[in-house]
């Protein structure tokens, strides 16, 4: 079987990160839902998205093709139920189809046989603030996926634990003179990762390979840090895709952050209006600003966008991709893709001046910003033109 993991017209509801990324690319838990899909199913995946987004993550097509909603949660019983499938099949979950197996990828689904599945045992990532407010119950999921029949690193005797039997050290993961409390969920540290001194971490939590926690930093759970990160001051039930930095003191919390942010020095988010009232976030469908039904809700930010020191975001601020965001006060809470300014106002950063800084920060990781990058950002930059003024 060839599996391909799809949209399923889920792309625009998880904006700005699917701007840069097929929805299975996002990380929630420990794992991206592309990584979990490919442990359950034991299949290596394509991808149906974006048409520009296609060079960078291509589809693949055979004569029996397993076509997955991507931005669904993997779990054995789903995973069971697909493979199942025998081909001109397709799998519901109430009325929304969860995978279909068909000879043709475009096959009209609606031409293919119900195989129904009770919608109790499915879950996904259905807006963006699913990512930070359903990342306990994955990062649990993925923990126990992870370290099946597999055995922790030791624990050196300088750090404090609770229940370290929901502690895990990855080979090479570096933690010195800190707490780990996992008493409200597991705490996963992963390859070559570091806890520096004086951290103080309360599960769940999951610091991914190669990433940081700085001196003193503290965690309240559900928070993942994705690889190559690093991050300082409180951070709280928050989600860092991967490459991105909040090093310094100042307050996350429920937010997501896509890859190659960077959070100035005592930047803050707000995750509660002063009234206590629902918060709303920016709807890329609308163009308007809509309910999430949620009372805690900080910082959705793209890719490749940063914040100088200082920064104040207010309660649910989303800011796009390729921002550069700076100043006294608080910016408008919803900030366009390649933006440069702040509470006073914004302007058009030029993409020739971003893609300087992206190589830069690239470089740093011994990695570079290619021409296939530079095109999804071009037309993310064409894509984002009516929301500039300038």
């Amino acid at each position: 079987m060839n599996l391909v993991l799809a949209d399923f017209n889920q792309h625009t509801p998880l904006l700005p990160f699917t701007y840069t990324r097929p929805t299975s690319y996002i990380r929630c838990g420990i794992l991206t839902m592309a990584e979990r899909w490919e442990k359950l199913l034991d299949l290596k995946t394509s991808y149906q998205t974006e048409d520009y987004l296609q060079i960078k993550y291509p589809i693949k097509e055979t004569s029996d093709n397993l076509v997955v909603a991507g931005h669904i949660f993997a779990t054995d019983k789903l995973a069971a139920a697909i493979l199942n499938l025998e081909i001109g099949q397709k799998l519901l979950a109430g009325n929304n189809i969860v995978a279909y197996r068909a000879e043709k990828i475009h096959t009209p689904t609606i031409e293919l046989t119900q195989v129904l599945f009770t919608e109790e045992d499915v879950d996904g990532i259905f807006n963006t603030w699913d990512i930070f407010s359903k990342n306990g119950k994955a990062l649990q999921a993925d923990f126990d996926l992870i370290t099946k029949g597999r055995k922790s690193q030791p624990i050196p005797a300088s750090v404090q634990t609770v229940n370290p039997e929901q502690i895990f050290l990855e080979e090479g993961a570096v933690v010195q003179f800190s707490i780990l409390n996992a008493s409200t969920g597991p705490i996963y540290i992963g390859k070559n990762a570091e806890v520096m001194e004086g951290s103080i971490i309360r599960g769940s939590f999951a610091l991914c390979e190669h990433s940081a926690t700085k001196l003193g930093t503290k965690v309240y759970g559900p928070t993942t840090i994705g690889p190559h990160s690093k991050i300082g001051g409180e951070v709280n039930n928050s989600v860092i895709f991967g490459y991105s930095n909040k090093g310094h003191e100042g307050f996350l919390g429920n937010s997501v952050l896509g890859e190659w942010c960077n959070i100035g020095a005592d930047t803050n988010t707000s995750n509660l209006k002063n009234n206590y009232a629902e918060v709303k976030l920016w709807n890329y469908e609308t163009g308007r600003f809509a309910a999430t039904g949620l009372q805690f809700c900080g910082l959705m930010m793209g890719d490749h966008s940063k914040c100088g020191i200082n920064t104040m975001f207010n309660t649910g601020t989303v800011v796009g991709v390729s921002a550069n965001i700076y100043g006294a006060g608080f910016p408008r809470n919803f900030i366009p893709s390649f933006s440069w300014g702040g509470p006073q106002g914004t302007m058009t950063y030029k993409p020739s001046k971003a893609y300087e800084v992206a190589h830069v920060v690239m470089q740093r990781r011994g990695l570079t910003l290619d021409q296939t990058d530079i095109d999804i950002l071009d037309a993310v930059f064409e894509k984002t033109s009516k929301y500039r003024k300038d």
